[in-house]
């Protein structure tokens, strides 16, 4: 019996906030997965360890959460004005199956970087020392993020001072701005999808919820904590090792999905784990991080936590963080009145690995909240690089 022999890809272990994924260049795929399709799904899936119904990943690059089970596609961009093409897959672990339905902020931090040191941003505009500033075009959700990435000697700088709560050691600050960070794309529509600052959500068997529906960053559902049973001040554990809480928020997550208009049916929603996301908000209290940091009331704005793929997130995602940043910047969102309400251009949010910062100016034009763009630091690395190996008939 013969057994078909492992393809070498050539691909980059990286860091971007807190996540982590599997960077490759288009061009150094397989034909058949330069385009999309079944074939480079089955790829990404085989690189990842995925499906694994024992939710480890062990044969494959995954780390068993939604924050590592990530895979980026980067080439030369076809966008005018642009330097490199952003295309983000989040790979599920117990289901074979990739979400291309939305962008991952933290990973973001690493784009630039990548593109940089792999030919993908031409030489003349990387400065000898200073900031080389990477235009980016986001494939997934068609929108434009500028990179701020710092440069040494002609090289990009990965160490540094930068200190991000949910990532153990510091490193290079890099500088990330999401222009026009609303309305995602393929979705169309507003800000506010119903236009309403607030919503009352209706989810069969749980209630009705006050629920802030924004589409900024990414799309997202906030609630009050205490509407739904929570102080804000939850870890992962409170949450992740409750199945019933589990299912709780997939529900309230499907029918917010529904009212976006994201979904036509919510038995669609099973199939989109990526988008919308689903956050709770809360005003500020103290409490102890994941890192056994106390956190004091008066370090934050606000409180938020957050779920992604169907877990709580063990910091922020940075799509999420833009939507924070933003609905914070509307005043009447729920996350504006957690802030303690009115104008305000930054807020600082407590997670649960500590707190974030992040700015987003808003504005009204013809009756409709706009914002031109949303501000955040985070950092990136590169932690191994070389091939990955899968086995040439597995996609």
């Amino acid at each position: 019996m013969s057994f078909a022999a492992q393809v070498k890809i050539p691909a980059t272990y990286m860091r971007g906030g807190t996540s982590k994924g599997v960077f490759f260049k288009l061009d150094d795929l397989p034909e058949r997965a330069q385009q999309p399709g079944a074939a480079r799904d089955q790829l990404l899936l085989r690189v990842i360890g995925s499906p694994d119904p024992y939710a480890k990943q062990i044969d494959g690059m995954g780390g068993a959460s939604s924050s590592t089970s990530k895979t980026v596609i980067l080439s030369k961009s076809t966008q005018a004005d642009h330097d490199v093409d952003y295309l983000f897959g989040q790979v599920a672990i117990d289901r074979p199956f990739v979400d291309w339905s939305g962008n991952c902020g933290n990973l973001t931090a690493a784009v630039g970087s990548f593109a940089i040191s792999n030919g993908l941003v031409s030489a003349d505009r990387i400065p000898e020392n200073g900031l080389c500033t990477v235009r980016i075009w986001q494939k997934n959700i068609g929108k434009t993020i500028i990179a701020h990435v710092p440069i040494t000697n002609g090289q990009v700088q990965e160490t540094g001072d930068f200190e991000l709560d949910g990532v153990t050691f510091p490193a290079a600050e890099v500088q990330i701005e999401f222009l026009d960070p609303a309305d995602e794309g393929e979705d169309g529509g507003s800000m506010f999808p119903t236009g309403n600052l607030i919503d009352e959500l209706e989810v069969p068997e749980l209630g009705t919820f006050k629920a802030t529906l924004i589409n900024a960053g990414i799309p997202t559902i906030f609630l009050n904590a205490e509407d739904i049973g929570y102080s804000g001040t939850e870890l992962q554990d409170d949450i992740n090792n409750d199945a019933e809480a589990l299912a709780k928020f997939e529900k309230i997550r499907a029918y917010g999905a529904l009212k976006m208009g994201i979904i036509q049916d919510v038995s669609e929603a099973v199939s989109r784990q990526h988008t919308p996301k689903v956050a709770f908000v809360s005003a500020p209290k103290t409490y102890t991080s994941s890192s056994s940091k106390v956190v004091e009331a008066t370090d934050t704005d606000l409180l938020v936590r957050a779920l992604s793929m169907g877990k709580l997130h063990h910091a922020m995602m940075g799509t999420a963080a833009v939507a924070i940043g933003t609905a914070a910047a509307i005043p009447g969102t729920l996350v504006n009145l957690a802030a303690g309400g009115g104008a305000r251009e930054s807020v600082r949010f407590g997670h649960p690995s500590g707190t974030l910062r992040v700015g987003a100016q808003a504005s009204q034009e013809n009756g409709q909240w706009v914002v031109k763009k949303a501000i955040m630091s985070r950092s990136a690395r590169v932690l191994m690089e070389g091939w990955v190996r899968v086995p040439g008939d597995s996609f």
